[in-house]
């Protein structure tokens, strides 16, 4: 069924029924997904596409009653910018479930195999996680990329998108989940939770034996608050705290086009460079300085570079707030170092293990950056733009797990999956 009516909710026992009742509808779809051969689960990716662009019209009315609401809010520019579809937007996440129909499957991928000198034949294959949780804010892209990745991933999915964009979600899964029955799939597959409000999310967090494992993706609080919360195993998702090294060889043509992109695209995003560290021999600072308050950039600069600020170049003078912060706006923390080891002791200590980029043409320094600095992504002569599932190859992603077990980086179909051991015999027995 595709009802998305939610029954009436009225003390915290029904609450926790009405949620269980969500999580138990998706394991059963998840045990029919993960069976599903490929054919249906393309279908349904490309049903799922088609949906999307048939019904942009609805999507683009839902999302300007949530933007409008938003504005009337005080809602951050940067959030608002997050939660606003456009045509191209939704063009975009069409195309990205198409781009998931064509990559090959990961269920049943042999990861490796062995046969024991007893004649024992071993094999270790993807399987899916089974009931997959995610709980993230404004952000109704990630509710189109979640639902695609777990579907191909063979998953079931359960969201809970937040009150900023719960017209525009309702309006996505109004869509999504017919598509799914239209390929023979499940509905029950992507389900939603907005209408229980947090208490219901609290609830989610709370339901370990009956979802597999929760994904959180905002800021800083939301994370915190679900990684502190969840009793449900969690892969924890960063926010990018992104730095780049100018070192004293690189280009500077170069670096300011790679600066240029990698803060004014779109710097609501977490791959969004946030502090920029520059050699005290850099030949590149003046054009990159100009080009960036140029285009608007608000500059908080250390006493060093305040003091070769390029005529007509205006800045505030940096704090330790700076350093540590996460702008996701037109602001960028800039700093002078005299070595590339003080810049990788600076990045070690603000980052957040998301992205971190070396602009350079010394191969030996490029080499040293890459071993020296631990995040999920370490990026030579590119913008730290890059770090997305779908620039990637993964198709989408679920978000940039910051985190070092199981997934680290774009989490696209791959991790989306576990493994089982598959052990074939003839009689053997252990001696």
């Amino acid at each position: 069924m595709t009802d998305l009516a939610v029954p009436p909710v009225g003390t915290s026992a029904d609450l926790t029924d009405a949620i269980h009742a969500v999580t138990d509808r998706a394991r059963t779809a998840a045990r029919d997904l993960a069976q599903a051969p490929r054919a249906i689960k393309d279908a349904a990716l490309l049903a799922m596409a088609a949906a999307l662009q048939d019904g942009s019209g609805d999507i683009l009315a839902a999302n300007a009653l949530d933007l409008a609401e938003g504005r009337s809010n005080g809602t951050s520019t940067p959030l608002l910018d997050r939660l606003t579809l456009t045509p191209a937007r939704i063009g975009t996440l069409s195309a990205a479930l198409e781009s998931l129909a064509s990559l090959p499957d990961p269920v049943g991928n042999v990861v490796r195999g062995q046969t024991l000198p007893n004649g024992l034949r071993l094999r270790q294959v993807n399987v899916p996680l089974g009931v997959v949780a995610a709980i993230y804010e404004a952000r109704p892209n990630v509710t189109v990329d979640i639902a695609g990745l777990s579907l191909k991933s063979g998953n079931a999915v359960i969201l809970r998108g937040g009150s900023a964009a719960a017209n525009t979600n309702r309006a996505l899964l109004s869509l999504l989940r017919p598509a799914l029955e239209s390929a023979g799939l499940p509905a029950d597959a992507v389900q939603s939770i907005d209408e229980y409000g947090r208490e219901g999310a609290d609830v989610l967090m709370r339901a370990r034996g009956r979802v597999d494992v929760l994904i959180p993706r905002g800021g800083r609080d939301l994370i915190q608050t679900v990684v502190r919360n969840s009793a449900v195993p969690v892969i924890e998702t960063g926010e990018g705290n992104v730095h780049i090294f100018l070192d004293r060889t690189a280009d500077p043509a170069m670096s300011v086009e790679i600066l240029l992109n990698a803060k004014t695209q779109r710097p609501s995003v977490c791959n969004a460079v946030e502090t920029l560290l520059v050699h005290s021999e850099s030949t590149a600072l003046p054009a990159v300085l100009t080009a960036l308050a140029a285009a608007g950039v608000r500059l908080h600069v250390d006493a060093r570079i305040e003091a070769r600020l390029p005529d007509g170049v205006v800045a505030d003078r940096a704090t330790d707030d700076d350093w540590g912060r996460e702008y996701m706006d037109l602001d960028l923390a800039v700093g002078m170092v005299d070595s590339l080891d003080e810049a990788v002791q600076h990045i070690r200590r603000w980052t957040t293990g998301h992205t971190e980029a070396i602009l350079t043409n010394d191969l030996a320094n490029a080499e040293r950056f890459i071993a020296q600095v631990d995040s999920a992504a370490v990026i030579v002569n590119a913008s730290t733009r890059f770090t997305d599932g779908g620039e990637m190859g993964l198709g989408a992603e679920v978000g940039i797990s910051t985190q070092k077990l199981h997934a680290r980086g774009p989490m696209g179909l791959a991790e989306l999956t576990t493994t089982k051991w598959i052990v074939q015999g003839e009689g053997q027995i252990r001696r």
